[in-house]
């Protein structure tokens, strides 16, 4: 009889241990603070908690990662596993939030038009409720062309603005060849547009055509 009511011991011992949910939150949120270290602005992180009544055993050592997939940000899940012979993994929801400044456009901006200080301005938000291309810092849209048409008040992205063209299809180009020890300057026509630094074709007077990098005043880099 006795045996009997230490073998229902153990069973009602082992049908109610579970794994306590404050240490894998601390887990998570210490993770995380490692994860967004060095992101621009104000980051806050909230982490959802396991169920108060699961029945994971309890672990003490845990291992946490970000699920191929997941987002960096914004409402997103982190993948916990247990490092203990118990072995399971869960999934916990988590929230970052990242308030910065971002650039919009101050005015309508036209296609083609080269972007200046001017033509830009601030906004605070959550970067996490925005798309992953938009600009915080505005040397990354000073010098470049918007791709199309740009009402004033738009969050800037990188995919709606490009680089100017440097070199345009049918242009006289500067063609300047360097090799180890040698440098000869040529004359050419080019044949297809380009920016600074995108690979375009030049023919010569002589009919012959090459490659080389477009440059900034209409002349293209080819080396040996």
């Amino acid at each position: 009889m006795r045996l009997v009511f230490l073998l229902f011991a153990l069973l009602g011992q082992a049908a109610w241990a579970q794994q306590d949910p404050l240490p894998v939150k601390k887990a998570v949120l210490e993770w995380l603070k490692v994860q967004t270290r060095g992101l621009p602005g104000e980051v806050s992180i909230e982490v959802g908690s396991l169920d108060p009544g699961n029945r994971l055993a309890p672990c003490h050592d845990f291992e946490v990662s970000r699920p191929a997939g997941a987002k960096p940000w914004g409402r997103t899940n982190v993948l916990v596993r247990c490092l203990d012979e118990a072995g399971w993994r869960v999934y916990v929801p988590v929230q970052i939030r990242i308030k910065a400044a971002y650039l919009v456009s101050a005015r309508p901006i036209a296609q083609g038009q080269e972007l200046t200080a001017t033509d830009l301005a601030t906004q605070v938000g959550d970067l996490a409720e925005l798309p992953a291309s938009i600009l915080t810092d505005a040397s990354l849209a000073i010098g470049k062309v918007a791709a199309s048409p740009i009402p004033a008040g738009r969050p800037l992205r990188a995919d709606l603005l490009k680089m100017p063209t440097v070199v345009r299809s049918g242009q006289t180009v500067k063609l300047v060849s360097r090799g180890p020890g040698f440098a000869v300057t040529n004359e050419g026509r080019a044949l297809n547009q380009a920016a600074e630094g995108q690979p375009v074709q030049v023919r010569l007077t002589n009919g012959q055509v090459v490659s080389g990098i477009a440059r900034a005043g209409g002349i293209v880099e080819v080396s040996y």
